[in-house]
Formats: C-alpha cells, sequence, structure tokens
C-alpha cells in the first residue's frame, strides 16, 4: 500500500517534509501547489528525484487526487484548502503556525467527520521539549517563567508558533491565563508581575529556530532549551504524521502521534 501525499505550500518546510516523504518506503508525493513555484521541477526544489513533476498553480487543487495532504500555507489559505480537502475526502495535516483559536474552531468545522492533524513544529525533539516544559511548569510552582525564541530574520509571524504552543502548555499546568498573565515584550516602566510569563522573540539573520523556557526563583534558575541545527529537524516526525492520519477520522496532534499523550495520561 502506497500513501499518496500532496503538499500546499512548499517553501523552506515543505521542501524538506516532501523530501522526507519521497524517502518513506510507503509514500509518494502526487502533487505540489504553491503560487510563487508554479511550473518549476518539484525535485530539484526539495533535493530528490521526482521525475518531471512540477509545481502546480493552488487553483489546480480542485483536481486533487490524494490520500493526504499537508499544509505550509498561511493562516487564511489553511481555511480555504480545507474546504476543498474535505470535499474530497483526504486526511489534513496542518503544520502552518499563526492560526488563531477561531480559524482553528472553522478548520475543525470543515474537516468533520475526516483525519486532521494539527502542529505548529512537527520535529520530535520540539515535541518532547513540550512534555518536559509542561512538567517543569506543574511542578516548579512559584518560579517566574520567560520563554524566549529566536528564529532567522525572514520569519513572518511571532511569537513563532512552537513558543505560543509552549505558553498555552505552561498556562494549562499553572493555572495562569494567556490574555490577563502573559506579556510579549517588555518596554518602558515593566515591574515583573508575580504571575507574570515572559514571552520575548529574536529576529536574526540565519537562525535556524531555537527555544528556551526559563523557570528562575530566589537562588536558582532552570532552563529548558532546544534548538534547531537544521530544517530538516523540523521535518522528523512528518512520515511518522502521514502514516498516523491515513485512514483515521477526528482530531489529532503530533503528541498523538509520539503517544505522548498517553504518558500523560498515565502520569496523572
Amino acid at each position: 500500500m502506497t500513501i499518496k501525499v500532496a503538499f500546499t505550500g512548499f517553501g523552506r518546510m515543505g521542501r524538506h517534509a516532501a523530501k522526507a516523504v519521497h524517502e518513506s518506503e510507503n509514500m509518494e508525493v502526487v502533487a505540489v501547489y504553491d503560487l510563487k513555484e508554479v511550473g518549476k521541477n518539484i525535485g530539484l526544489l526539495c533535493g530528490c528525484d521526482l521525475g518531471d513533476k512540477v509545481v502546480l498553480d493552488p487553483s489546480e487543487i480542485e483536481d486533487l487526487e490524494a490520500d493526504v495532504v499537508i499544509d505550509f500555507t498561511t493562516a487564511n489559505a489553511v481555511l480555504q484548502n480545507s474546504e476543498i480537502i474535505a470535499k474530497k475526502g483526504a486526511a489534513y495535516i496542518v503544520g502552518t503556525t499563526g492560526l488563531t483559536e477561531a480559524q482553528i474552531g472553522s478548520l475543525k468545522a470543515n474537516m468533520e467527520g475526516l483525519g486532521l492533524l494539527i502542529s505548529p513544529n512537527m520535529s520530535v525533539g520540539v515535541n518532547v521539549f513540550w512534555l518536559l516544559v509542561g512538567e517543569a511548569a506543574e511542578k516548579l510552582k512559584g518560579y517566574d517563567i520567560e520563554v524566549i525564541e529566536a528564529h532567522h530574520k525572514c520569519k513572518k509571524d511571532a511569537p513563532s508558533g512552537t513558543a505560543l504552543k509552549a505558553v498555552n502548555i505552561i498556562c494549562k499546568k499553572t493555572g495562569k491565563k494567556i490574555k490577563k498573565d502573559v506579556v510579549f515584550g517588555r518596554h518602558g516602566d515593566s515591574l515583573r508581575k508575580e504571575d507574570e510569563i515572559g514571552v520575548h522573540s529574536i529576529r536574526a539573520a540565519d537562525i535556524v529556530g531555537e527555544h528556551t523556557v526559563l523557570f528562575s526563583t530566589e537562588g536558582e534558575r532552570f532552563e529548558i532549551k532546544h534548538q534547531a541545527h537544521t530544517r530538516e529537524s523540523f521535518a522528523t516526525g512528518i512520515p511518522q504524521a502521514v502514516n498516523f492520519i491515513y485512514g483515521k477520522k477526528g482530531v489529532y496532534d503530533m503528541w498523538d502521534v509520539l503517544g505522548l499523550s498517553e504518558k500523560v495520561k498515565e502520569e496523572k
């Protein structure tokens, strides 16, 4: 059995993901849709041999024939794509960041009855990072918490989706509220509040991706950090995600794929 995989959005992440899929024994890249790369050879873009397949215009997604679609586009494009993908009955993996809660709600509604996997980062290491951050937040009560992320200067959204998910996990573990307790950057008279979570974004040169959660109290500091040395690391979980979501119904994330959700349940 070969799983037919299509991509919407073919920037740096899409290309690494396509290469990871191509190198998996039971998967085939059947189509790529990206407005900026129309007509270019897919294999040359992602560094593997995909024959004479070329990037298609996003309008041609109406002719989609795939089992699983992987999306690295924009938040607005995700909602438009999901309507078409749902009609085609394909499963949908969304790695696009910057989705609001309202957009995620609409996405879930569009994909009702089909397989949907949403994750701002599909690196195995990052997902373990999130797990450890949650465990630390639960156990280090009363500690000051700061989240720092750094990426290349061309990244559009800030903070990163990975940092925001870390913040969401911390809030769930500590009972804090994003709108009330989270501060994004500081300037001027900004004395730290007792329950505050600080979030800071760095954009410089070619930084691939770094995320640090700092827990500090009087006399000590504890840090959990993930550094990506190459963008290939972000695609490590893609083949596992494809195998997981194929043939399934419902909404999932990478913790389900990696069995981390079960680990959390077992610990409670």
